[in-house]
């Protein structure tokens, strides 16, 4: 904690000397609309709302930041539980069973659906990923869900049963972690003073260019359609300045990296195979194992594989989907591919510094388009 504390501290301070140095006014305060030009206490001529998320509330259960925790919580408590119940099998909840379980925890994981790491994850990379979880001591409890929760007790008794009806279980936590998802933080911004419009989800609707039915109020990240990511959010940043200063601004939507931090990564871009197969687009799948790379041997740290999707006919990497060690940084070699339209053999055939997992990438490549060397 006193090392997070650290980290987060220095963060901050570099964020707001970065501000200042480039003449930003910096002001720490709620913001709400009064009026089209108006957040009190300032006046715009361009407003950016990116306002970002919140933990979306679990009915029937408080979050107190104590015993039954959001994502918050969780990186703030006192001591580790001896057991941790995870509502939640998506990447947040799945990156604090992680840190909690490696700490000591005793930790479940409940999750509605029949795989773990969300709708993004490719299926086969989500299995494999759950078994070198489970292996670490991480319990599973898919196409679950949680009935109800009683927190009055000495520990907080959880009644679960399968997602479509059955046999209900219970299920007891010093700590339970709420983590079913995130929605759009607008409260208190006084959207109704302006009249902006928000979606089902309670996005706030934008055109092309992030503007809103005010053409001067634009909106970037999570407050907004797409994947809730800071990177995601820091590119709209970008593009909608653009828009402002210059008139046109691009964000690349197919080749955003999604990385969830667990131990070992998975980190992935592009399309998962399931929206391949049902885009209809004939593909190749290769793959190559950890186990099988001279850095990853030596580190000892050997679980994992690396997946290549590409086109049948013109070898287009479409996605790339990796778990093990090295995901979040290997991932962005494979951004870059699909930015710039590269085959499947063109990362084969560039040269990969030995020895380096990254080598296990280039591997994958040529196992999409010909066969690898080492495996």
């Amino acid at each position: 904690m006193k090392a997070k504390d650290t980290s987060v501290e220095s963060l901050t301070k570099g964020v707001e000397f970065l501000l200042k140095k480039n003449g930003v006014d910096y002001v720490k305060g709620t913001g709400a609309f009064v009026d089209a030009n108006t957040v009190k206490v300032l006046r715009g001529k361009n407003i950016i709302i990116a306002t970002g998320s919140e933990s979306t509330p679990f009915p029937g259960l408080t979050v107190d930041e104590k015993r039954i925790v959001s994502s918050t919580g969780a990186l703030a408590l006192t001591e580790v539980p001896k057991k941790m119940v995870v509502i939640g099998g998506g990447i947040i909840g799945l990156e604090m069973a992680s840190v909690w379980s490696r700490l000591g925890a005793e930790v479940t994981v409940v999750e509605f659906l029949g795989q773990i790491g969300g709708p993004g994850m490719d299926a086969e990379i989500s299995k494999q990923a759950q078994k070198i979880l489970a292996k670490q001591g991480i319990k599973f409890k898919l196409n679950t869900k949680v009935t109800k929760g009683d927190d009055s007790g000495e520990n907080i008794v959880l009644n679960v049963e399968a997602s479509k009806g059955g046999k209900e279980e219970t299920l007891d936590a010093d700590v339970v972690l709420v983590a079913i998802g995130r929605r759009p933080y607008t409260a208190g911004l006084g959207l109704e003073n302006v009249g902006l419009d928000v979606d089902e989800k309670g996005r706030l609707v934008i055109d092309q260019e992030y503007r809103t039915k005010a053409s001067h109020i634009r909106v970037i990240g999570d407050c907004t359609f797409g994947p809730m990511l800071a990177h995601k959010a820091e590119e709209e940043a970008v593009a909608a300045i653009d828009y402002i200063k210059k008139g046109y601004g691009h964000v690349n939507y197919a080749a955003i990296p999604s990385v969830m931090y667990t131990h070992p990564e998975v980190a992935w871009v592009g399309q998962n195979e399931a929206e391949v197969k049902a885009s209809g687009v004939k593909y190749r799948v290769g793959t190559f194992p950890f186990s099988a790379n001279s850095r990853a041997k030596t580190n000892l740290e050997t679980e994992g594989v690396v997946k290549f999707i590409a086109d049948a006919e013109t070898d287009r990497i479409l996605g790339v989907h990796i778990v093990g060690p090295g995901a979040g940084e290997m991932i962005a070699e494979a951004t870059l591919a699909v930015e710039y339209g590269a085959s499947s053999e063109d990362v084969a055939r560039t040269c990969h510094a030995h020895p380096t997992l990254s080598e296990a990438f280039k591997e994958a490549a040529m196992a999409t388009y010909a066969k690898p060397i080492h495996f």
